[in-house]
């Protein structure tokens, strides 16, 4: 048990009472005390989480310093902030955390005990306590009894900085980490996904480090124990595809992967909400019970959620412990994994619904991140919009994104993992022209690689992007197979490919300078070359 000496000794004074690691009936039993919560039908509580209802990307911070700054990627994504502003904000942030009440959570963030790290939460609302203890792996009784933290995150969220301007920030809302220190500090914003990432981005800065793999994907186990990995961008299909009524959820958002095989980094699910249909998503609308924490939900006066209402924010979400999930794999890991899967919703209609991709392909479509966006239609159908996030997840990256690349790249080989691409998105026409890939066609494009019935097919070459793709698929009508065989025009469809292989070029022009071994350009689509119709 923490004791208040050793928080003073952090330099919190004057602390009334410390919740340190209590149970769910305890930790729901003080939210709806201190009002900060309401109970619902379903028998989860629900919060709303103030003017942030999502990250703030733009608000975290790193502290420069050595050895740390020779290793992040300094740029939009990872911003710099100097020691001496970050002292000055955590003297603020301990003042605010000073003469209250505390909670207090240890929780472990990777199933791997070989790759873990012990995380201390510090807050001053219960509901923050109640979301750590949902999302991060909760140690046993015994384990807490030795726990002794490798990382403390220090949430002061109803604290502001006045002096952003003087301070040459981004705003009066901060998330730095200093890793030399092994802190974090929030101030400014309650939203609960600012500690989940947070801890995600520390993970993608330690494990590269130690040649070990951090990943933003879903993870599934067979009966066999094969293990498959989902990647993919907000809309691709990442958690529906991953669960699967034949197959444990390894988790649905973070892994590693060391050498012993794929391991969870959480120990539950954060899953959005909106419009949630007990009918097509029965796994998430039945893990929203007793324990689970909805955020920024509408709630009528009797309790009722109504889960179409966006009038708070189209990002409502639930979190719970994934033992909420009937069919999930309870130890949180599998072996190396079987299969890869990069999922992406193509709004251009020109990709295939299934390929096959190398080794160099892979490690070249995994720093691509690519999915495309469909514009808002207010006057009309409009184009498309190209979204490329390095590594499906480029905003919790400290590294330079070929790291991750070239370790998958390593892995891949070692333990001889087939990769594919599957698109989600259009077929026969862009967005407004052609329609969107059925899920019937892609579940079974999914169960031909689950069972390695691909493997049988006869595969032909996709000109430009020189993917391999099969020509015939038990369930899946062949002439969706290959994309042009669907436009009514073929010059359209040549003109779009061209213009989607050149957006991949053009964003793909920021790693030419990555001084790496072999260029990852030639994995790439080939713009300019025959195209046969």
């Amino acid at each position: 048990m923490v004791s208040k000496r050793e928080l003073e000794k952090q330099g919190l004074v004057n602390i009334r009472n410390i919740y340190h690691n209590l149970s769910y009936d305890e930790l729901i039993a003080r939210e709806l005390n201190d009002g900060e919560v309401k109970m619902t039908t379903l028998g989860a509580t629900a919060v709303d989480t103030g003017i942030f209802t999502g990250r703030s990307p733009k608000d975290k911070y790193f502290v420069r310093q050595s050895p740390s700054q020779d290793n992040i990627a300094w740029g939009e994504v990872n911003k710099s902030i100097s020691k001496e502003i970050f002292d000055e904000l955590f003297l603020a942030v301990k003042s605010q955390l000073s003469n209250k009440d505390l909670y207090v959570t240890d929780v472990f963030v990777g199933a791997s005990k070989n790759s873990r790290r012990s995380i201390r939460f510090i807050s001053e609302k219960a509901w923050q306590s109640h979301f750590v203890k949902n999302m991060f792996i909760r140690p046993t009784d015994e384990e807490l009894k030795n726990f002794s933290p490798d990382f403390t995150v220090y949430n002061a969220c109803s604290i502001y900085n006045h002096k952003w301007k003087e301070h040459g920030l981004n705003s009066d809302v901060f998330v730095i980490f200093n890793i030399e220190e092994n802190i974090a500090i929030i101030g400014g914003t309650e939203y609960g996904g600012e500690m989940k990432k947070g801890i995600f981005s520390m993970m993608n800065y330690w494990l590269p480090l130690e040649n070990k793999l951090s990943m933003h994907c879903s993870a599934n186990i067979g009966k066999d124990g094969d293990v498959a990995l989902f990647f993919g961008l907000s809309g691709t299909g990442k958690t529906t595809l991953s669960t699967d009524p034949n197959r444990r959820l390894i988790g649905d958002d973070e892994h590693g992967w060391d050498d012993e095989g794929v391991f969870n980094f959480e120990g539950g699910c954060y899953a959005k909400v909106i419009n949630l249909d007990p009918e097509s998503e029965p796994d998430i609308y039945n893990a929203i019970k007793r324990g689970a924490l909805l955020e920024n939900v509408v709630i009528d006066e009797n309790g009722n959620v109504d889960f179409a209402d966006k009038s708070k924010t189209e990002n409502t979400r639930v979190s719970y412990p994934i033992y909420h999930i009937d069919n999930h794999e309870p130890t949180l890991r599998g072996g190396h994994p079987k299969n890869i899967i990069f999922l992406t919703a193509d709004a251009f209609g020109v990709l295939p619904p299934v390929a096959k991709l190398t080794k160099e392909q892979a490690m070249y479509y995994f720093l691509s991140g690519y999915t495309a966006k469909v514009a808002g239609t207010e006057r009309g159908i409009t184009e498309p919009t190209a979204t490329f996030s390095a590594c499906f997840g480029e905003a919790f990256l400290p590294l330079h994104p070929t790291k991750y690349a070239k370790l998958l790249g390593e892995k891949i080989e070692a333990h001889d993992v087939d990769v594919y691409l599957v698109n989600t998105g259009w077929t026969g026409g862009s967005y407004g022209v052609g329609r969107r890939m059925s899920i019937k066609d892609t579940r079974a494009c999914i169960n031909a690689i689950l069972d390695g019935s691909i493997k049988e097919a006869e595969f032909e070459t996709m000109d430009i992007f020189n993917f391999q793709i099969p020509k015939s698929l038990k369930g899946v009508d062949s002439k969706i197979l290959k994309p042009v065989n669907t436009w009514d025009s073929k010059q359209a469809y040549i003109n779009t490919v061209e213009k989607l292989a050149n957006m991949f070029v053009k964003n793909f022009e920021r790693y030419q300078d990555s001084g790496d071994e072999f260029d990852f350009s030639k994995a790439g689509p080939q713009p300019k070359t025959k195209i046969e119709v």
